[in-house]
């Protein structure tokens, strides 16, 4: 039998348990399908667990920097309240109870498994078959995107759910990937004693960011013990059973008594029965309008919409999804100022377009850059200040098309810019703004003096 109910979402991440329970709190019956943990990948293996991982990797940091400011101190890195609080604190010991609890209060109904397109309007789970009145959500995220290096998929590497979940740092770590998640891991594991080394195939860390951000990372992490390899491709995977061996296109072997694969994420679409609602199984996304509908009755948020992997993406598609599907007026999406932020030490915080994705888009752009401790605040932190500014402004209209804040707090300064890009402020009334003092974002006044 095909149950009726008005919307099945499948997928409980971030933007799938935002939408189902909204739905559910505004009177309608609502279906959340789930085939992990409701709450996704960000409350148990990514966001929340990983900030508390580098926020005492940063503690360690900040106590190895005494000498020379305030006196001397001792530094004794203890991995265990790390690993208790992120399976306590965190995670509940990777039990959903609270997640799947605040979803079904509202007065949704949660099923446990995977769920399936059957047509328009209608899903199966298992021997399960329901019927949605409204239309469905699908919000099934990515997963780890494993490159074919030769001999990877036999040995048993760790992907970022392994790393979390280490009750213990290994000795020695190699890290395949220098995004995002590869360098925070990589990071706050050598502040925990592990030697580190990362590599990366394209020709600078944080590719996706500023060439400038990512060489003054490259210069933080080396002088933290941190062993790069850019611009090398791994040829050869193997294990031992006591050690990993990654070989490299130069000749080169690494070995590390653990391998991290960090190579971006991607999402899966093949078993989500999209060709029975005319659309491609084997598309990388979902191409959705602007109110993420991706067919009549079918709509789509989070990381399937390729807008970008991140919590606030899926959060904000969400809260458009929910209007459409309750009649409530609200803008279409707008992705302009799309912030991003990676959480090593110095952060780096971006929003909008690099200047490369300007360029690329034909567009006349300035650029102007200011380099930490460019602001008082920064020589006033002195030891751990490196960062840096870049604003990306085209020339024709007088705005800001994009920015990156480097530096100790790069991910809260990036808010005023943010701001600035969504609203489209005129580079003329940033100028002559008021910057208090003194703060780090004071260097931000120095960028725009630079961008002349």
């Amino acid at each position: 039998m095909t149950e009726q109910v008005d919307v099945v979402v499948i997928g409980m991440g971030p933007g799938g348990e935002q939408v189902a329970g909204r739905l559910a709190e505004a009177g309608l019956n609502v279906v959340g399908v789930e085939a992990e943990l409701v709450g996704g990948e960000c409350p148990y293996w990514a966001c929340v667990p990983t900030k508390m991982m580098i926020r005492a990797g940063n503690l360690l940091a900040e106590a190895r920097r005494v000498p020379g400011m305030a006196g001397t101190a001792e530094v004794r890195a203890d991995w265990s309240p790390v690993a208790a609080r992120i399976r306590d604190e965190a995670t509940d010991d990777w039990n959903d109870r609270v997640a799947a609890d605040r979803f079904t209060d509202k007065g949704g109904r949660l099923v446990r498994g995977r769920g399936r397109l059957d047509g328009p309007g209608r899903v199966t789970v298992g021997e399960q078959s329901f019927e949605a009145r409204h239309g469905v959500v699908i919000a099934t995220g990515s997963r780890p995107q494993i490159p074919p290096v030769p001999g990877l998929a036999e040995v048993p590497y760790w992907t970022n759910r392994d790393a979390i979940a280490a009750k213990e740092p290994p000795r020695s770590l190699l890290v395949l990937g220098g995004g995002a998640v590869g360098l925070e891991l990589a990071q706050l594991y050598a502040r925990f004693g592990t030697a580190v080394t990362v590599v990366e195939a394209m020709d600078g860390l944080l590719p996706a960011d500023e060439p400038e951000a990512g060489a003054l990372l490259a210069e933080v992490l080396e002088g933290e013990g941190i062993t790069l390899r850019t611009g090398a491709r791994a040829v050869q995977a193997r294990h031992d059973g006591e050690e990993f061996g990654l070989a490299l296109e130069s000749g080169e072997e690494l070995t590390a008594q653990q391998l991290l694969v960090a190579t971006g994420r991607r999402a899966d679409l093949a078993e989500l029965g999209l060709e029975t609602v005319g659309l491609d199984p084997g598309a990388h996304t979902l191409s959705t309008d602007g109110h993420l509908l991706a067919a009549p009755g079918l709509w789509a948020v989070g990381d399937v919409t390729g807008h970008g992997a991140f919590t606030h993406v899926a959060m904000y598609e969400a809260e458009i999804v929910c209007r459409a599907v309750l009649g409530e007026p609200g803008p279409p999406a707008d992705y302009r100022a799309l912030p991003r932020v990676t959480f090593t030490d110095p952060e780096v915080g971006a929003v909008g377009l690099t200047e490369r994705q300007a360029r690329d888009k034909g567009l006349r752009v300035r650029t102007g850059m200011s380099r930490l401790p460019s602001s008082a605040r920064g020589w006033i932190h002195k030891t751990g200040n490196e960062g840096l500014y870049k604003l990306v402004a085209d020339e024709d209209r007088g705005v800001l098309l994009g920015a990156t804040a480097m530096g100790p707090a790069g991910g809260e300064v990036l808010y005023g810019l943010a701001v600035a890009v969504q609203a489209e402020v005129p580079v003329e009334t940033l100028r002559h703004m008021i910057f208090a003092y003194p703060t780090f974002h004071r260097g931000v006044e120095d960028a725009l003096r630079d961008l002349g």
